[in-house]
């Protein structure tokens, strides 16, 4: 790959590209030049929900981008005025509220769309608007988030990146993370005391604020930092400590919105609605599209006080066709049902590998959004779990299967896993039975 790769600049930290260069893709499988195939566990960068290739998606994308592409970013186009209104209809309405700079905040749905391109720009959008409309700038995010590489993204980041890139942006403050595999603080049963960390965490977020809490940027399923659910309840009182000081909630549904989890937004689990959503990965099914979705009161304030995020592809027509196809499938195939069963079958598959392997420690997760965890670290030592991971993730390559993405420092032992929705039962089985064979060589060789 040497020659391959030799003009590129490498942008994983020290995670290094994949070994062979993808000719192809389809379906539930990728291609190598060399032909072979790879199931793709992790949908591209978990965003390809219908599968590569979707006939569905190639046919919009011929006709649409031999019609209308790009236009000025002022100009709408029936694709994005369409794309808007559908999104909106697929959201609840929100719970009732604390006032908002001491105005009263209509109970109303996320019915106002703003599109872009990526994950990181929609919540860059976000951050900047719940700034705007509350008049303050300290930001509130998990410990182990990630929400994009772009500087308000990053700022709220603290999984990975923050090291030698200078100061970052002052008020942003870091949540622990509400992980029952490895509690902070526990009860008297040893298991997980989240109320009492969540208050604690809020303890000192209150004590290094200096008054300007605008809003707390959370995944409802941490996905880079380690497929973290949240237990239930958690999200409920996260709101709460929100609307105790008129912050805005904003979630991140890059990677779990749009049926992934088994419901349409993984909020929903927890009957919480945010202030303020962004989508991304999902919503284009593998092609650059993101959103971000508010009430019609928050949109009204920032415009009255001159919200500004005018970009180059901002409501493109192109990516808005796609979206609109992509919601289309999602209905049509009642694709949130179909991840529940195929995510129940795999976590059946996954609960039997861990009760057979010594080094998995856990399993978790919801719907097509998986996680398995290593415990190489009890055996090998420091460092154990991340060695045994990426031995796994060679040999799942090796025969055949895709699938570890978590490769930030400490975390290399954790697998997210989260196949396309239109995946075939026996390509989950397949996938499983490649990982199986593939944890058995690496406790082996370890």
């Amino acid at each position: 790959m040497d020659s391959e790769t030799r003009h590129l600049i490498r942008y994983s930290g020290h995670a290094p590209f994949s070994p062979e260069v993808i000719a192809r893709a389809a379906g539930t499988s990728v291609f190598t030049e060399s032909g072979r195939e790879l199931l793709d566990f992790t949908s591209g960068q978990m965003s390809a929900i219908l599968g590569h290739s979707h006939p569905e998606i190639v046919a919009t994308v011929r006709e649409q981008i031999g019609l209308l592409d790009h236009l000025h970013s002022g100009m709408l186009s029936r694709p994005v005025t369409e794309l808007a209104r559908r999104l909106a209809g697929t959201l609840p309405a929100p719970l009732d509220k604390a006032p908002l700079d001491k105005a009263p905040l209509d109970k109303a749905p996320l019915d106002k769309v703003l599109l872009l391109t990526t994950g990181a720009e929609a919540n860059e959008a976000a951050v900047r608007m719940a700034k705007l409309v509350t008049g303050r700038h300290e930001i509130v995010s998990f410990a182990r988030s990630w929400h994009g590489m772009t500087l308000a993204a990053a700022n709220a980041t603290y999984s990975a990146g923050r090291k030698g890139y200078g100061p970052a942006a002052p008020g942003n403050f870091a949540l622990p993370v509400p992980d029952r595999f490895h509690p902070g603080i526990v009860d008297a049963q040893g298991r997980l005391d989240w109320r009492r960390q969540l208050d604690l965490g809020f303890e000192l977020i209150d004590a290094q604020s200096v008054g300007s809490l605008a809003a707390c940027l959370v995944e409802p399923i941490l996905s880079s930092g380690g497929v973290i659910e949240p237990p239930p309840g958690y999200l409920a009182a996260l709101a709460e400590k929100c609307r105790e000081r008129d912050m805005l909630l904003i979630i991140d549904e890059a990677q779990t919105g749009l049926c992934r989890t088994g419901d349409w937004y993984a909020f929903q689990h927890d009957e919480v609605v945010p202030d303020i959503l962004t989508l991304s990965k999902t919503l284009g099914a593998g092609l650059p599209l993101a959103a971000v979705l508010t009430s019609a009161e928050i949109e009204q304030r920032a415009h009255d006080r001159g919200f500004l995020f005018f970009t180059t592809h901002v409501n493109d027509p192109l990516p808005a066709a796609v979206g609109n196809t992509v919601l289309d499938v999602l209905v049509r195939d009642r694709l949130d049902e179909r991840a529940r069963g195929l995510g129940a079958m795999l976590r059946g598959r996954l609960d039997e590998l861990a009760a057979r392997h010594d080094i998995v420690g856990d399993v978790r997760g919801r719907g097509l959004l998986l996680g398995m965890e290593l415990v190489g670290d009890q055996v090998l030592g420091a460092g154990g779990a991340d060695r045994l991971g990426a031995a796994v993730t060679r040999r799942c390559f090796e025969l055949g299967l895709h699938m570890n993405i978590v490769q930030l420092p400490g975390m290399g032992g954790t697998f997210r896993i989260a196949p396309p929705l239109t995946a075939s039962e026996d390509e989950l089985a397949r996938g499983a039975d490649i990982l199986d064979e593939a944890l058995t060589y690496a406790a082996r060789s370890a």
